[in-house]
């Protein structure tokens, strides 16, 4: 660490097991297996990104202090969580979201948290929206912005457009505690403008573009100097790419997620800086990238196991460390292949 900066630049902190190695050699591919650690306790509150005061706001509270309401029907959930916060709106059992007009996409608004009950709550066919309507001309943070929204303890799957799509300079977003699959198109999208926002402890398998943020190359003006977020105990359990793909976030933290049998990891583009630490991969084709489409970024790493992987985490640049930020504490990256699956998805709530 250079004295002051709070920066870390180099390679430092890869491990490549010995039987990755003789795995390879052999042809053969050996999952890995580890003496059983508890599950961590799902956390009251958010961490990471989404606790980082900014824009009036000095963490992310969600529906709290506000009433809660019960929906078990696509009509009461809709018009639940379009209301004014605070709000806390309870999903009971499954709830098929018609694609009507919006291609199944319905919009929250600020100060609500939308919680699945029990470990059977879920949304399918369609997804949720946080942000304004897109406007290409807005470049600077709007006084409306949607802003303090926590989603929890859900399924949610087969949306004909994204599961999650967080825009227009959306800020203090905590996604935790979800499964996510079969979408059209992103799982949980965080692009034009949105900022502080924390995804921790989902579950996302049978997806293929995972997790996208920033929305293009071309979209500089929204996107750089935002998009700040923390990924953290993720499973990608079997979905293939973006996990994620970054485009002109200054910091993106990446920690003690569960990389399994991706065809990629992270991608880091247009000057993107992402500090990828304690994570395990194991069978991932390229665990993390900054030669990739577009503009190269910029990645460092701490700490990472990667087994069975075809290439090591691509390094490039300097990164500011997020402890410089925010408190947090990770787990060993040798203990993610047990901690991360018991943990993560519903039902831990």
């Amino acid at each position: 660490m250079k004295p002051g900066t709070g920066r870390i630049t180099g390679m430092g902190g890869i491990v490549m097991h010995r039987r990755t190695l003789l795995a390879a050699a052999a042809g053969a591919v050996v999952a890995p297996a580890f003496a059983g650690s508890p599950a961590a306790a799902a956390p009251a509150g958010p961490d990471g990104f989404a606790t980082v005061p900014g824009y009036g706001l000095a963490t992310t509270t969600g529906g709290a202090g506000g009433p809660a309401v019960t929906v078990t029907t696509a009509a009461a959930f809709i018009e639940a969580i379009a209301r004014p916060g605070p709000l806390i709106v309870q999903v009971s059992g499954t709830i098929a979201l018609p694609r009507g007009s919006s291609d199944g996409m319905y919009p929250v608004s600020s100060d609500t948290t939308i919680i699945g009950l029990g470990s059977t709550a879920a949304l399918t066919g369609g997804g949720l929206n946080i942000g304004l309507p897109v406007d290409d001309d807005l470049t600077t943070p709007p006084s409306n912005a949607v802003h303090n929204v926590i989603i929890r303890n859900l399924r949610m799957s087969g949306a004909s457009d994204d599961l999650i799509n967080v825009q227009m300079f959306s800020h203090h977003i905590w996604i935790d505690h979800n499964d996510f699959s079969d979408g059209d198109d992103g799982a949980v999208d965080i692009k034009r403008g949105s900022d502080l926002v924390t995804v921790s402890w989902n579950r996302f398998h049978d997806h293929d573009k995972t997790l996208l943020l920033g929305h293009d190359d071309d979209n500089g003006a929204q996107d750089a100097g935002r998009l700040r977020t923390t990924y953290h105990h993720n499973y990608f359990d079997g979905s293939d790419q973006r996990h994620p793909r970054v485009r002109f976030a200054p910091l993106v933290h990446v920690y003690n997620n569960y990389f399994r049998d991706n065809s990629y990891g992270i991608a880091s583009t247009n000057d993107a800086g992402l500090f990828v630490e304690g994570n395990y991969f194991f069978s991932v084709n390229n665990p993390g990238r900054v030669d990739f489409s577009g503009p190269l970024g910029r990645m460092v790493q701490r700490d990472n196991i990667l087994v069975d992987c075809n290439h090591a985490i691509e390094v490039r640049g300097s990164v500011t460390d997020p402890r410089t930020l925010y408190a947090y504490t990770a787990d060993p990256a040798s203990a993610v292949p047990t901690i991360v699956p018991a943990g993560a998805g519903v039902g831990k709530v």
